[in-house]
């Protein structure tokens, strides 16, 4: 509704220029024909490829594969682990979708829609149903949804660094061709779709801002090369194994179900899931906070993340500008700059908060007849409009209307207001047409304000705890930012610098490293801004809401957008606040870490198994025994003392900064804990040789103490502990006894009530705990 009041420029340019659109018939017309607009490229992947990237991986091809040898051995009650890798693979597939729905929905509300012409009269319609010939509506901030030929304009600037890789504002004239997937900078214009669909280059640039920054996961590099490496060991290990066992045993079933046990234990099955699940768990709370994760990756990045930029409108402060005082020259009237101003804004007609605010403020317009209008551009940071037989009229920030031309005394005026908070706006007036500025006339001074949000000072105190520094990059007077970010308390707030005043050629190593507030920066500078924070070792995310934030949005390791912001700057973000509350970066800053340190905290669980499986395979190849367990004895432990609590323990609240050094602390409890389970079991053998156990009885007490430590690792992990852990650490601690005590024929575990047994495995037991813990310290030192 708003749009519909406050547009008479449009109207003005429709009775000069009659734009009638398409007729309802001649749209049908082009949709029967197929010449219709097709939908912006999803976020999410489809169903059936979410079930069928979970379904068909390696690790499953090959727990398939040693399933297919076990039934040949007709022991079908090893085929349990196939139980545990269904349900991993189930609740992966249960998890992605519930999290592609919850995103779809809320990505509805995000959606951008396209204004067109049609039977004389504006309409928005989604994008998919724009159509050959339709005649849009495109203003600043938009993103061409289709390439068009401008049919009337009014001071189009176009960035089509999209196509060109060019950041400079590219004016657009009548008669001219804009292309799909460049973003309106200023002005606005009537615009003929000239290609639609598969036709245009919509549906490859609408999202390749997003596309070019490719998310990094250091948690999921890590667990990638991880599973590369164990693809070239898992399966060659296996073959050998077989050979080996086969060579010396001379049976073909025992020597399948030992190779089997070895390949399964080498699987982390669960740890890609378990990550993926996190994630995905991870989006679905993020949304019930209203914001929109586009990436799962981007979860982790905002987490690790020590530096944040912001503007301050949107972030700071509610963006709400309101005008508080008009202050005209000695030689004029506050009824002359009012209806000038007035003249200005509804001529222009732009839809930024501090037009709107013009807007409010001045509500009457006059009849004043446009000869020449050159619209707001984040970088002229002015706007004006050359009337008739009136002169040229220009309202902007005073340092770049008049740039050295202020005298003295008004540079320490204004330099009052700002300090004060202030957003100060001068309205100028010169006989000459725009754009040059020349012999330019101060009419007067308008004062801005705009209020602080009420959670931003608890915010940025929580960042400040958290270790990230806030730095505030903003296109408004860098007196009046510092003022806000004095009032918001943030640290150094009171270390600005007027970007203006800075060159290109100028460190930005040392200005970053000096400053906090940057105030008159340029779209570009921003962008190199952000890069020299990455220069130096930093992990930056940005905020924004306008289209001069796109550059340093795109560039950041991690971009957030506010959902009132614009098409661009919603298209290039990892993430889009719905509710248009900066408080929410805590949820996600929160959800990064929790979501970090508990796959840190139980990777190591995971792979335990496979750095045993790997070194008992090598050893097994080589001695004259048979492999120290079978699949089905595995299978209830790995469930207990992993797949369980794993899953429990990844959702628990945990919000300690990110460290880094993902495989280190993952191996200082995998390894410790893989070596004593070898220990153990070389022991065990030993043992038994000397005092001729059978396998029965030797593969018990292996699981058995393969439990005790896995337990301990456990423990080591799940600290530190709450009731509910506790609780659950019990009840799988008494399940696991069970299962020896009353379970044992099922997992062919025999008896533990043997004195033969004790003698043996009470005293291995008792000494778990110490010997775990002396050897994880050992190799922590080692590490270090």
């Amino acid at each position: 509704m708003k749009n519909e009041q406050n547009n008479p420029a449009r109207d003005a340019q429709q009775e000069a220029y009659p734009l009638t659109g398409l007729t309802n018939e001649q749209v049908d017309q082009q949709k029967q024909a197929g010449k219709q607009n097709l939908a912006l490229k999803p976020l999410t992947r489809s169903i059936s490829r979410i079930c069928r990237d979970n379904m068909l991986t390696l690790f499953n091809l090959i727990n398939v594969t040693i399933a297919c040898f076990i039934v040949y051995t007709g022991s079908y009650k090893n085929l349990l682990f196939l139980g545990v890798a269904l349900c991993n693979t189930g609740m992966g597939i249960f998890q992605e979708v519930r999290a592609k729905r919850q995103i779809d929905k809320l990505t509805i509300l995000t959606n951008s829609k396209v204004k067109v012409i049609r039977n004389a009269k504006k309409i928005e319609i989604e994008q998919e149903e724009l159509v050959l010939g339709d005649l849009m509506l495109l203003e600043r901030g938009d993103q061409i949804p289709a390439d068009g030929l401008v049919q009337q304009t009014a001071g189009l600037e176009v960035d089509e660094s999209q196509l060109t890789g060019e950041s400079d504002p590219v004016a657009k004239m009548t008669g001219e061709l804009v292309m799909s997937g460049s973003f309106i900078l200023s002005g606005q214009a009537f615009v003929e779709t000239t290609a639609v669909g598969e036709d245009s280059f919509v549906s490859k640039l609408s999202l390749e801002a997003k596309q070019e920054k490719t998310a990094y996961s250091e948690l999921l590099r890590s667990i990638k090369t991880i599973i590369k490496v164990l693809t070239f060991v898992i399966i060659p290990l296996g073959v050998i194994l077989f050979i080996a066992q086969i060579n010396q045993s001379g049976d073909l079933n025992a020597s399948i179900l030992g190779t089997a046990a070895a390949m399964i234990g080498m699987i982390p099955e669960g740890l890609v899931l378990l990550t993926t699940v996190a994630l995905a768990v991870g989006v679905v709370n993020l949304a019930k906070h209203k914001v929109l994760v586009k990436t799962l990756p981007a979860i982790e990045t905002l987490a690790r993340v020590d530096v944040l930029c912001l503007d301050k409108t949107g972030t700071i402060t509610s963006g709400n500008l309101h005008v508080t005082d008009v202050l005209p020259e000695d030689d004029h009237t506050e009824a002359e700059l009012s209806e000038a101003v007035a003249a200005i804004v509804f001529t222009l007609n732009d839809n930024n908060s501090t037009s709107i605010a013009l807007k409010n403020a001045f509500p009457e317009r006059p009849d004043w007849q446009k000869v020449e209008a050159v619209p707001f551009s984040s970088a002229r940071k002015w706007s004006g409009v050359t009337f008739m037989n009136r002169g040229s009229y220009v309202i902007g920030a005073p340092e770049f209307v008049f740039r050295d031309s202020l005298s003295e005394q008004k540079r320490q005026e204004l330099h009052h207001y700002a300090e004060k908070g202030y957003r100060v706006l001068c309205l100028a007036k010169s006989q000459h047409s725009l754009p040059e500025l020349k012999e330019m006339e101060l009419i007067g001074l308008i004062l801005i304000a705009d209020e602080l949000r009420k959670e931003a000072k608890d915010t940025f105190r929580y960042f400040k705890e958290q270790g990230v520094s806030i730095k505030i990059i903003s296109g408004d007077n860098p007196v009046t930012v510092a003022n806000v970010a004095m009032q918001a308390e943030i640290e150094h707030g009171h270390q600005y610098i007027d970007m203006s005043q800075v060159n290109e050629a100028d460190d930005f190593s040392e200005i970053v490293q000096a400053y906090t507030v940057f105030g008159r920066v340029t779209p570009h500078q921003k962008k190199k801004l952000v890069q020299a924070y990455q220069k130096e070792g930093h992990t930056v995310a940005m905020t924004g809401d306008g289209v001069n934030d796109v550059l340093a949005l795109k560039e950041s390791n991690c971009s957030i957008a506010m959902a009132e912001g614009s098409d661009a700057t919603r298209s290039v973000a990892d993430f889009v606040l719905l509710n248009n509350n900066f408080d929410s970066m805590i949820n996600v800053l929160k959800e990064g870490r929790r979501v970090i340190n508990n796959i840190e905290r139980v990777a190591s669980l995971y792979l335990i198994k496979t750095i045993y499986s790997v070194v008992l395979t090598i050893i097994f190849t080589f001695v004259n025994n048979a492999y120290p367990f079978q699949p089905i004895q595995l299978s209830p432990i790995s469930s207990l003392t992993v797949g369980i609590p794993s899953f429990f323990l990844a959702l628990k609240p945990n919000y300690e900064r990110i460290q880094g050094q993902f495989l280190k602390k993952v191996l200082q409890t995998a390894v410790p804990a893989a070596f004593c389970i070898v220990s153990y079991i070389i022991v065990i053998m030993l043992i038994g040789n000397i005092f001729g156990m059978s396998f029965a009885e030797t593969s018990t007490m292996n699981v058995f103490l393969m439990g005790i430590v896995c337990f301990t690792a456990l423990l080591t992990v799940a600290h530190p502990f709450d009731f509910k852990i506790k609780l659950m650490i019990g009840l799988l601690m008494s399940a696991f006894l069970c299962l020896f005590l009353f379970l044992g024929p099922i997992f062919s575990y025999t008896s533990l009530l043997n004195w033969g047994m004790a003698i043996v495995y009470i005293p291995l037991a008792v000494s778990v705990y110490p010997f775990f813990h002396s050897v994880r310290g050992v190799i922590m030192k080692f590490v270090k």
